[in-house]
């Protein structure tokens, strides 16, 4: 998947979450960029503590940081949690690091981040380092935030 191709999803994605929740994006124009900050830095500590279960192996913890109609994209195409959380049980990160992180505020409680993964991890009894381009939308509901949509593309 292209680099143009990904951010454009990105911004089909962020383009359907504004027009959807107009009206609170709307009425927190006024919000000072504390809460824009806060937001931020929550949704980078779910997508830490997303990878860390892949560190850990906790497959249970992992599937509850995902809404069930979440949608992943990557080389192979899309999946849904179900498929993803199964492919998981078999992949086990040993370290990462997040690079470069881009956020996007969608709505009081939802926004786009976006940023370049470096990982080491195994997969099928096989090491490997890999490093992409990654992004992930995350909104919160009954008061705790899950992911909706992530998509990861392999750097060239």
């Amino acid at each position: 998947m292209s680099r143009t191709l990904t951010f454009a999803m990105i911004a089909a994605v962020a383009t359907m979450a504004s027009i959807a929740n107009w009206p609170m994006v709307a009425a927190q124009a006024g919000k000072t960029t504390a809460a824009k900050q806060a937001l931020q830095e929550q949704i980078v500590l779910k997508e830490r503590q997303e990878l860390d279960t892949l560190k850990s192996g906790d497959a249970q913890e992992f599937a509850s940081l995902i809404a069930d109609e979440a949608v992943f994209v990557d080389q192979r195409g899309t999946a849904g949690k179900s498929e993803v959380v199964a492919h998981v049980t078999d992949f086990k990160l040993l370290e990462y690091k997040m690079e470069d992180i881009k956020f996007v505020q969608l709505s009081v409680r939802s926004g786009v981040i976006a940023y370049k993964l470096e990982e080491k991890a195994s997969a099928h009894g096989r090491e490997f380092t890999a490093t992409a381009y990654a992004s992930a939308v995350w909104t919160e509901r009954n008061g705790k935030l899950v992911c909706v949509f992530s998509q990861e593309t392999p750097a060239k």
